[in-house]
């Protein structure tokens, strides 16, 4: 007796799931649309955010969860925005020494061997791995560089250590980094924490918005959502500026840009020298409107290293004179246009 050949089951069809658009109608059963809104929920329930904006139509898809620690701050025009304290020129540092000044901290500097700097490791053009030599590259960590250069006459005597905008001052303070070099404005309310060195680069809070959304500067974004960073100077003028706008607060600004790409914010505001960065990296975007306030960057050193803010002082009054800041523009930030002098230094000694 032959045995009996049970017939195998018919294979179920798999779907490829779309990353972007709606799906052909017809395409799916009532089980998979299921699955996949089952498992869009449960992705959403792991933000630790607000909920993503629902007002872009996206078909059958939810939208992807927000950046963790995103934090939205309503539109409310009855919240006062505290004013920036009064002391004087909050640019003016202490005058320059030379690169054989010595002192407590670079005395604590040259023996360990290093200069520990804080900097963001993701900011597209100031400070970011190269993907080919994995070194980090970029206009803030090169003026750093060159700090280095004038300790140990070797450039790459250097640590550096990755901080995000709010982790600034803080590490300064607790002396976790010697200095801080990370588009930095020197403001009064700082200044009572924190040191700086003169400015070395003058940016313009801007705005970034998708090409065609209409949106032409900050006044276009009232009863809209736009993205910037914790404690910075660019969410305090959002909000005394345009404080009909909602923000949407992340921890850093690649964290931005996504959500702009995925339109769950209608712009990003901040520095335009930031911004470039961003556009660099996404065509569909540009920077659009005047400038809402001037942002004169410095480098953070501990408050009581006066020795290494004039040993710092020092290096940025050579790379001024000996042309190195004008190269360093034009190799970082020519996106920004024509290279200009580098900033005037002021002294208040």
């Amino acid at each position: 007796m032959r045995p009996v050949r049970i017939p195998r089951r018919p294979a179920v069809p798999r779907y490829r799931i779309r990353r972007a658009g709606p799906p052909p109608r017809g395409t799916r059963s009532w089980p998979v649309r299921g699955l996949i809104a089952c498992t869009a929920l449960l992705l959403a329930g792991c933000a630790t955010g607000p909920s993503p904006r629902s007002d872009t139509p996206h078909g059958d898809y939810a939208e992807p969860p927000l950046p963790a620690q995103a934090t939205a701050i309503p539109a409310d025009s009855s919240v006062p925005v505290p004013d920036d304290p009064d002391c004087g020129d909050p640019t003016a540092s202490l005058r320059p020494a030379g690169p054989a000044a010595t002192g407590p901290a670079l005395n604590r500097i040259r023996a360990r061997g290093r200069l520990v700097v804080g900097l963001d490791t993701g900011s597209n053009l100031f400070s970011f791995r190269d993907p080919n030599s994995g070194v980090i590259v970029g206009f803030d960590a090169d003026i750093a560089r060159e700090v280095a250069r004038d300790l140990f006459g070797d450039p790459d005597r250097i640590e550096y250590r990755s901080l995000g905008s709010e982790e600034r001052e803080a590490a300064l303070i607790d002396r976790r980094v010697d200095m801080v070099v990370k588009t930095m404005t020197v403001t009064c309310a700082r200044l009572e924490r924190v040191a700086f060195s003169t400015v070395y680069l003058k940016a313009h809070q801007r705005v970034l918005a998708i090409k065609g959304s209409g949106i032409e500067s900050l006044k276009d974004l009232a009863g809209k959502r736009v993205c910037t960073i914790r404690r910075t100077t660019s969410l305090e003028h959002i909000r005394r500026i345009q404080p009909e706008a909602s923000i949407l607060t992340v921890p850093t600004w690649a964290d931005c840009l996504v959500v702009l790409q995925q339109r769950q914010v209608d712009a990003v505001s901040t520095d335009d020298s930031i911004l470039a960065g961003l556009k660099a990296q996404d065509p569909h975007t540009d920077l659009v409107g005047p400038s809402i306030s001037e942002e004169p960057y410095g480098i953070g050193i501990p408050k009581g290293d006066e020795d290494l803010v004039r040993f710092v002082n020092g290096t940025l009054d050579r790379i001024r004179a000996d042309g190195t800041w004008s190269r360093l523009y034009g190799q970082w930030l020519s996106a920004l246009g024509p290279t200009p002098p580098p900033p005037a230094p002021a002294y208040r000694d």
